[in-house]
């Protein structure tokens, strides 16, 4: 099974009446384990699993059919860098090939027969990354015909690696853990040397970055986090179910799709975020952002806001130095009054700001957090 980080920031949404789920569920016709996601468009895309299983859409989830990679045993990821060229990979070493869009696959050689290998992520058609048990990583610099071995710093199980889309692909993340410690490492080189970032007391099974600011993670018993700044904090959403979940992808910052145990695939259209709004006829007169309550807290505050326009809305969370610490909204939300309960383990003692911002209004506050 692949290993977790319980990432310490916790945040929940409340409501006065209704809500609407940012995850829900597609049915996969299949109750093995699914560990890996990854889709090349909207539409297009596969999932991976227990017992060999290759399961491809070409519609974006509504229906799944089986395809054949030849590999035994349990497949831990997927990862096309086209839509015709991608690879997938496993127990014992396993590494397979495709050009034709999963029609047909071929072996390559790990050269680490007795490991498991549990993610692999390509920058392009030549460089990739594998990561897997005992924190190996291998780097290929040929399309996976050779893999050398990397310097990670751990001997603990790495569970996936992911490198953000940029221009120089220098950025990457590889995270695990061991039974006692979480592990998150970064990597500014490509891969020539690794970060070492110890968080929490257990593992995590997946992460996916859409850009270098903004991911996701996903874990133990329906645990989903996402980041708005590089991993240096992270926000729970709410994913409606309690199973493992082992791997998330998003093919932008809204659409994306999460993996797990029983055959669990759960797909948003909004990032994952869960927002809940007010339904009643008297819709605010004035635009609002309310003192959050208490003030101090220690863990959580509830933060208010009203507006009597339908806009795109942003509430942020910065620190005494202007950074951003915590994206909380950012999308379009119609009229209404919302609120939202911010609970963070991770941030330490001292004053924070958050700020509430539309087309047509702005306004900030302070918040103090005492431990």
């Amino acid at each position: 099974m692949k290993a977790f980080i319980f990432l310490l920031v916790t945040f929940s949404l409340t409501s006065f009446s209704s809500s609407q789920q940012g995850w829900f569920q597609q049915s996969s016709g299949t109750a093995n384990y699914l560990y890996a996601a990854y889709f090349v468009s909207p539409s297009t895309g596969w999932v991976v699993g227990q017992a060999s299983t290759v399961l491809k859409t070409t519609n974006a989830g509504v229906n799944w059919f089986s395809q054949n990679a030849g590999a035994p045993g349990f497949l831990y990821s997927v990862y096309f860098i086209s839509e015709n060229t991608g690879w997938v990979v496993g127990q014992s070493g396993a590494v397979y090939k495709t050009t034709n869009a999963g029609a047909n696959w071929s072996a390559q050689t790990s050269g680490f027969p007795s490991n498991y290998l549990y993610s692999v992520c390509f920058t392009d058609v030549s460089f990739g990354y594998i990561v897997g048990s005992g924190g190996l990583i291998l780097k290929t610099m040929n399309g996976g015909n050779n893999w050398v071995q990397q310097t990670s710093g751990v001997s603990n199980t790495l569970s996936c690696v992911y490198f953000p889309p940029s221009a120089t692909s220098m950025i990457g993340y590889a995270v695990g853990g061991t039974a006692t410690e979480g592990v998150v490492l970064k990597t500014s080189s490509a891969g020539s040397s690794w970060t070492l970032q110890t968080l929490g007391t257990n593992w995590l099974f997946g992460v996916h970055f859409d850009n270098v600011q903004l991911g996701w993670a996903v874990g133990y018993s329906g645990t989903i986090y996402s980041t708005s700044n590089g991993g240096d904090n992270w926000i729970l959403q709410s994913s409606g179910t309690n199973v493992d979940l082992f791997s998330v992808y998003f093919i932008d910052a809204s659409l994306g799709w999460v993996v797990g145990n029983n055959g669990t695939i759960l797909s948003t259209t909004n990032g994952g975020a869960t927002f809940l709004e007010e339904q009643n006829d008297e819709l605010p007169t004035e635009f609002l952002l309310e003192q959050n309550y208490p003030n101090p807290f220690n863990p959580s505050t509830k933060i208010s806001w009203q507006s009597p326009i339908g806009s795109w809305q942003t509430l942020k969370i910065y620190d005494v130095l202007g950074n951003e610490v915590a994206t909380i909204v950012d999308e379009y939300k119609p009229a209404g009054k919302y609120e939202v309960d911010f609970n963070t383990s991770s941030l330490p003692s001292g004053v924070y700001f958050y700020q509430f911002k539309t087309e047509k209004y702005i306004e900030t506050k302070k918040m103090i957090l005492l431990r």
